[in-house]
C-alpha cells in the first residue's frame, strides 16, 4: 500500500493525473480466489470497489508468481498504470492502460493489456476449478463488473 500511495503521490505531483481522487489495487500476493482488486477513494480514505481480478496465464496458476513486459509472454505487468480510453473490442466495453515504469510496464499498450471483463472471473468459477481462469496477461474482472469499474476508473486515474 505504501508503494502504491508513493507511485499515486508521484504521478499526481507531475499533474499526470485528470482523475486524482482515485486509486486502483491489484494485489498480486494474494491467490486468484481473494477479492484482490480494489479501487480506494483518497479523499475519503475508503474502498469504494472490492473484486476478483484474473492474471495472465504465464504468471502462474492461484496466484501470480512471475511478470513481464514483453509481449506475447502472457504474463501480468507489475507497476503504475493510467487508466486511458475505453473502447469496444472482442472482449466487449474495455479499458485502455498506460504503464507508467520504463522497463517494467512501459509496453501495455503495445502488449494490449487492457481491463476487460471476462466469464472466467466470477465465484461460479471458482467453485469448479479452484481458481480464477486466467487472461494473455490482461487485468480481468467480471463480466457483471466491468461496466461499473471501467466506468468508475477510466480517462486518467491511476
Amino acid at each position: 500500500m505504501n508503494m502504491a500511495m508513493n507511485a499515486y503521490n508521484a504521478l499526481k505531483s507531475q499533474n499526470l493525473l485528470k482523475n486524482d481522487s482515485l486509486i486502483t489495487i491489484i494485489d498480486f500476493n494474494s491467490p486468484s480466489t481473494h477479492q484482490r482488486f480494489f479501487v480506494l477513494d483518497i479523499k475519503n480514505q475508503k474502498v469504494i470497489k472490492n473484486t476478483f481480478v484474473a492474471h495472465g496465464m504465464q504468471s502462474g496458476v492461484n496466484i501470480a508468481e512471475t511478470f513481464s513486459n514483453r509481449r506475447h509472454s502472457n504474463k501480468s505487468s507489475l507497476g503504475l498504470y493510467i487508466t486511458r480510453e475505453t473502447y469496444e473490442g472482442k472482449h466487449g466495453y474495455s479499458l485502455r492502460l498506460d504503464g507508467m515504469i520504463e522497463g517494467l510496464n512501459d509496453n501495455a499498450r503495445k502488449r494490449a493489456i487492457v481491463i476487460h471483463g471476462a466469464d472466467y472471473v466470477s465465484k461460479e468459477f471458482i467453485s469448479k476449478h479452484g481458481r480464477l481462469g486466467r487472461s494473455f496477461g490482461c487485468p480481468a474482472v467480471p463480466m457483471d463488473e466491468v461496466t461499473e469499474i471501467i466506468d468508475l476508473i477510466k480517462e486518467g486515474s491511476c
